[in-house]
C-alpha cells in the first residue's frame, strides 16, 4: 500500500533501543495504534503501495493493523506471488522533459532536465541495494510463496525472495521518444513498462520473472494524479495484468510486468518526505530514497498485488512501518555499498516471536551468497558511429555448473540495448563517450560485472566532432599547436584523453577542430581538469568556440587556474548546420617550478 508524509519533525539522532537496533543491525517497532483516514488509494484498487501525502493519517507510523502479513495465494496467470530470483530494477525515465544525457564521475546517467539530481541519486541507491550483503533487503528473504494461501511463515524449503546479489540495478533508459503524458493514467504506465521491456530485450515472460519496471516521470507532470487533491499520493506500485488499473489492464507480449508509478517526488517537497531524515540540502532527496525503497520492498514481496504479502487490511509490508519518525523503527541513513541512503524500515514477521514488527536490518535467509562465481569477460573498449548499426555479443561464465545467465547493462550509448543472453544491439543515436557496465546474474542470484568505455562518433557525412573522447589513442581529427598529446593518464572516461600544456614548463599550446553541428543537435559539451599551481594573473586553461557561419565566437570556458579540483564539465548551445571552430588551449608562462597543463576529454554534440 502506501508511505504517508504527514509526520512530526524529527532529530536525526535516533534514540534509546533504536540506537541500540541499528548498532546490532536490528532496528525495530511494535506495530503503533492506527489512525483512520482517507486512504490514498481513493477508491483506485490498482494504487498498490500508494505512498499517501500531506494531510493523510498517522502521526507516528503506518501500521495499519497490528496482525501479521498473510501470503495472498499468487495472483495473476501465471499465479506469482513474490520475486523469487535476485531483483532486477529497471529504471525509465520518461518523457522528452528529461531533456539530454551525460555522465558522472560514477558512470549514472544524469539528465538536464532533472534540476534535483533524482536520476542519479535512484542509480547509485540500487546499485548499493544488494552489493556488499547489505542486511536491509535481508527483512524481504523471510518471505516466500509456493505456500498455502493464508500462512503467516515459511519453511526453508519454500521459494523466498531473492536476494539482489551485486546490485539489484538491471538497466537504464532514458525515453525522449515523446513527452511524457502531463497526468498519466495507469494503463499508460504500464504500457510504458511493456515498451521498457522490448528495449531492454526482456521479450518473455521468464525473462521478466523477477524483473521491476520503475517508471520515473519528469518534473512538472502528474501522473495518475500526484501532488493533487484527487491523487494524493508519492507513488505506486501495480503489474500490467491488473484489469482495475485506470484505462484498464495492459496488453504485454512479453508476459505481466510488475512496474512503479514513481513521480518526481521532490515537486511535492516535504510532503513526499523532503528533509524527512537530514536538514538542509542533505534532506533534499530523502523523499526520493524513501519511496523508492518502499516501494521496490513491497514489490519484491507482493510482485503482482494482491497476491503475495498483505495484512487483513490490504497493508503491505512497507505500510506498516512508514513514515515512523522517532524511536524504534525510525526511518534513517542506512549505509549501503554507494553511500548512505535515507531509507524506512520494513515488517517482518518473524520479529519477536512471530508478534511481528518493523525492522531496519535482518539475516539474508538463504545467507544471500551461494559461493558462485560469475565473471563477465570484458569486450574491451568499443567505438563506432551514429548510425552504424551494432552486434556485440559479451561472454561469462560461472563456477557451478548448470547455470543460466542472464545478463543486464547500464550506460549503453543511447539506441543500444542488451539481450537477456547477452548481446548488445541496435543504432547508436547519439555522439559521446559513456561507461557501460554489464551485469550477469545466474539463478542462484550470484552475479559478476565488467566495465568498458563506448565512444560514438558522428559520422562523416553528417558532421560533429571527430574523435571528441581521444580513444584512438591519438589526436586524429585535432589540429595541434605548442606542447600536445594524447595520454592515457588523462581520460575523464574510457581509456585516453587529450593533454593540452606540459608537465614541464612550456608556453600556449591547444587543439582544435572544425566542425559541422548535425541536424537536430543543440549542444556541445566537454570536460576538463587543470592542474595550475599558479595563479590566472599567469596561466590558465580556457576554451573558445567560434561560430564561422554567424561570425561570431564566444567563450566557453573563461581563464581557469585551478590546481586538485578534479574534472569539470562546460557547455556551450549550438545552431544546427552551422559551422564551427572549437579551440582548447592551455596557457602557461614558461616559469620554472610550476608548470601548467589542461586534461581534455568527452568533447561531444548532442
Amino acid at each position: 500500500m502506501g508511505i504517508s508524509p504527514t509526520r512530526p519533525a524529527r532529530s536525526k539522532a535516533l534514540t534509546g533501543l533504536a540506537s541500540l537496533a541499528l548498532a546490532t543491525g536490528f532496528a525495530v517497532v511494535a506495530a503503533p495504534a492506527h489512525a483512520s483516514s482517507t486512504s490514498p488509494t481513493q477508491a483506485h484498487p490498482y494504487r498498490h503501495g500508494a505512498v499517501p501525502m500531506r494531510g493523510a493519517q498517522h502521526t507516528s507510523g503506518n501500521a495499519t493493523s497490528s496482525n501479521n502479513l498473510n501470503f495472498g495465494g499468487g495472483a495473476g496467470s501465471p499465479s506469482i506471488g513474490v520475486t523469487t530470483g535476485a531483483p532486477h530494477v529497471y529504471l525509465v525515465f520518461w518523457g522528452s522533459q528529461w531533456g539530454s544525457s551525460g555522465t558522472d564521475s560514477n558512470g549514472n546517467t544524469t539528465l538536464s532536465g532533472d534540476p534535483n539530481g533524482e536520476a542519479p541519486r535512484l542509480q547509485q541507491l540500487f546499485k548499493g541495494i544488494g552489493a556488499g550483503g547489505e542486511t536491509w533487503s535481508g527483512v524481504m528473504t523471510q518471505y516466500c510463496e509456493g505456500i498455502a494461501s493464508g500462512s503467516q511463515s515459511c519453511p526453508s524449503s519454500a521459494a523466498h525472495v531473492g536476494y539482489p546479489t551485486g546490485g539489484a540495478l538491471a538497466g537504464v533508459w532514458v525515453d525522449t521518444s515523446a513527452a511524457s503524458p502531463s497526468a498519466a493514467n495507469g494503463n499508460q504506465l504500464g504500457a510504458e513498462a511493456v515498451k521498457a521491456s522490448g528495449h531492454f530485450g526482456n521479450t518473455t515472460a521468464a525473462a521478466n520473472r523477477n524483473n521491476q519496471y520503475v517508471i520515473v516521470s519528469p518534473t512538472g507532470t502528474q501522473p495518475d494524479g500526484f501532488n493533487t487533491p484527487s491523487g494524493g499520493f508519492c507513488a505506486w506500485h501495480d503489474y500490467t495484468g491488473d484489469s482495475t488499473l485506470s484505462g484498464g489492464a495492459v496488453s504485454s507480449p512479453y508476459g505481466q510486468l510488475a512496474f512503479t508509478n514513481m513521480p518526481y517526488v521532490t515537486d511535492a517537497g516535504s510532503g513526499c518526505g523532503q528533509g524527512f531524515v537530514n536538514s538542509g540540502s542533505a534532506g533534499t532527496l530523502d523523499g526520493v530514497t524513501i519511496v523508492e525503497g518502499h516501494e521496490y520492498a513491497e514489490t519484491v514481496t507482493d510482485q503482482n498485488p494482491a497476491g503475495g504479502w498483505t495484512d487483513s487490511s490490504g497493508a503491505e509490508n512497507g505500510d506498516k512501518c512508514a513514515w515512523v519518525s522517532s524511536g524504534q523503527g525510525a526511518s534513517a541513513d542506512v549505509s549501503f555499498a554507494t553511500g548512505n541512503f535515507a531509507m524506512q524500515s520494513t515488517w517482518a514477521n518473524d520479529f519477536n516471536s512471530g508478534a511481528g514488527g518493523c525492522m531496519m536490518s535482518h539475516p539474508i535467509v538463504g545467507g544471500g551468497s551461494t559461493g558462485n562465481t560469475v565473471t563477465v569477460t570484458s569486450p574491451g573498449n568499443q567505438s563506432g558511429t551514429v548510425g552504424s548499426s551494432v552486434s556485440l555479443q559479451v561472454q561469462a561464465s560461472d563456477s557451478a555448473s548448470g547455470q543460466t545467465l542472464t545478463y543486464s547493462a547500464t550506460g549503453l550509448p543511447a539506441g543500444l540495448s542488451i539481450s537477456s543472453s547477452g548481446l548488445i544491439s541496435g543504432t547508436p543515436t547519439t555522439a559521446g563517450t559513456s561507461t557501460v557496465t554489464v551485469k550477469a546474474t545466474d539463478t542462484t542470484g550470484a552475479s559478476g560485472s565488467a566495465s568498458f568505455s563506448w565512444t560514438v562518433s558522428t559520422s562523416g557525412g553528417g558532421g560533429g566532432v571527430t574523435n571528441g573522447g581521444f580513444e584512438t589513442g591519438s589526436l586524429s581529427g585535432w589540429t595541434s599547436a605548442g606542447s600536445t598529446s594524447a595520454a592515457n593518464s588523462a581520460a575523464h572516461s574510457g581509456g585516453w584523453g587529450a593533454m593540452v600544456g606540459s608537465a614541464n614548463p612550456s608556453t600556449t599550446s591547444s587543439v582544435s577542430q572544425t566542425f559541422s553541428a548535425p541536424t537536430g543537435s543543440k549542444t556541445l559539451s566537454f570536460w576538463y581538469d587543470v592542474t595550475c599551481p599558479d595563479t590566472v594573473t599567469y596561466d590558465w586553461a580556457t576554451a573558445t568556440l567560434k561560430d564561422n557561419t554567424a561570425g561570431t565566437s564566444k567563450t566557453v570556458l573563461a581563464k581557469t587556474c585551478t590546481n586538485g579540483a578534479g574534472w569539470k564539465s562546460a557547455s556551450s548551445a549550438l545552431t544546427a548546420g552551422h559551422s564551427y571552430t572549437l579551440t582548447l588551449t592551455n596557457v602557461d608562462d614558461n616559469y620554472p617550478g610550476d608548470p601548467t597543463y589542461t586534461y581534455y576529454d568527452d568533447v561531444t554534440v548532442s
